[in-house]
């Protein structure tokens, strides 16, 4: 490679951080517009879908109400009129009644059977869990911002793998349908790698390969990986939060070197963090770190996860740090929350690897 190409691989890197964070910038300034549109009509389990299907239903409803109406008007207008007209006009009327009703009822009918199908979906690709894994207790809990909505652009999976239990939390840039599509196709590629890639800076290069041609020039997925071994957790982190570990103490666990995103071609690096007896690992969407008060404030992640992670019961603290969430934001979230509360029950020595960074 010649000085000159080098010097412009260097500029290039240099560059690309810089245009990720403008256009996460973008992205925050977008949801905090949004949230004063949170009761936008046509917003539901299904995006498009079930909107159409409300805005059908009140055209059906309204069609034969102004027929009813129009039916009417000649006996309000009219002094005399043949009893003959107006019981026309009455059978007419009731039998519209009925017809709309029906109409009503059936679209109602689909708008349940959509939703049902979302929620099916949803659960199929963010599976709820509260269960041992391979030696690790994994709690999660996911909320969408998206009012009666069932998925969003956050993500999260977990795999039984022959290298020991793996889990993927992430965030898709974006929301809509075109978010959504992307949050299946990360999860997909999560459970097609997580049992092959021989570690995790292995799997995070095959899954920006995989994701890489479905992303538009502006789009990423921001995400961590982490794989649970005796006594240590290892991580590779791409442009996504850094996990909480919650013991002794409380921290954030960052790398020393954070990769880009998912997408905008990431040279992942993984490092190790030992895990002591009690130890918990906290994993997060930045709808957790982000969240505002009505009048600005941050949420004090550090000082309300310590407080809500000494709960015992791994389920009870996620509840008790989304309780205290809502309570700082003094009202519904204005961006999707993924959690993920891993506490590993039986803690080993650590098996030696100098090749890659370790964190105490």
């Amino acid at each position: 490679m010649t000085r000159d190409s080098e010097e412009t691989r260097r500029d290039g890197e240099k560059t690309r951080p810089g245009r990720w964070r403008r256009l996460r910038d973008r992205d925050r300034s977008r949801r905090s517009s949004r949230s004063h549109r949170s009761d936008a009509p046509g917003v539901s389990s299904a995006p498009g879908v079930s909107g159409d299907l409300r805005k059908l239903s009140e055209a059906r409803l309204l069609a034969p109400s102004a027929i009813c109406v129009l039916i009417a008007a000649p006996a309000l207008l009219l002094d005399r009129i043949p009893s003959a007209v107006t019981l026309t006009q009455l059978l007419l009327g009731c039998g519209l009644t009925v017809h709309a009703v029906r109409q009503r009822d059936r679209l109602l009918d689909q708008l349940a059977e959509v939703r049902e199908v979302a929620r099916i979906t949803q659960e199929a690709i963010v599976r709820p869990l509260s269960r041992n894994l391979a030696g690790t207790h994994v709690s999660t809990r996911y909320h969408c911002a998206v009012r009666e909505s069932a998925l969003g652009g956050d993500l999260y999976d977990v795999a039984v793998t022959p290298f020991g239990l793996r889990v993927l939390v992430g965030d898709v840039r974006g929301h809509g349908l075109e978010a959504i599509r992307l949050t299946a196709e990360t999860v997909a590629g999560f459970r097609e790698l997580a049992h092959t890639a021989c570690d995790l800076t292995d799997l995070a290069t095959g899954l920006d390969e995989r994701l890489a041609p479905d992303l538009g020039p502006e789009d990423f997925v921001t995400a961590l990986l982490a794989e649970f071994a005796p006594g240590e957790v290892r991580l590779v982190n791409c442009g996504h939060p850094a996990p909480l570990r919650s013991g002794r103490r409380v921290e954030l666990l960052e790398p020393a070197v954070t990769a880009l995103p998912l997408g905008l071609r990431p040279d992942p690096l993984q490092y190790r963090v030992r895990l002591q007896p009690g130890d918990r690992l906290l994993l997060y969407t930045d709808g957790l770190t982000e969240a505002r008060a009505p009048d600005g404030t941050l949420f004090p992640f550090l000082t309300e996860a310590a407080h809500a992670l000494g709960d015992p019961l791994p389920d009870e603290a996620l509840d008790t740090l989304y309780t205290r969430l809502l309570a700082h934001t003094g009202t519904a979230l204005t961006d999707d929350l993924a959690l993920i509360l891993c506490q590993p029950t039986h803690i080993t020595t650590p098996a030696p690897n100098p090749a890659h960074q370790s964190t105490p």
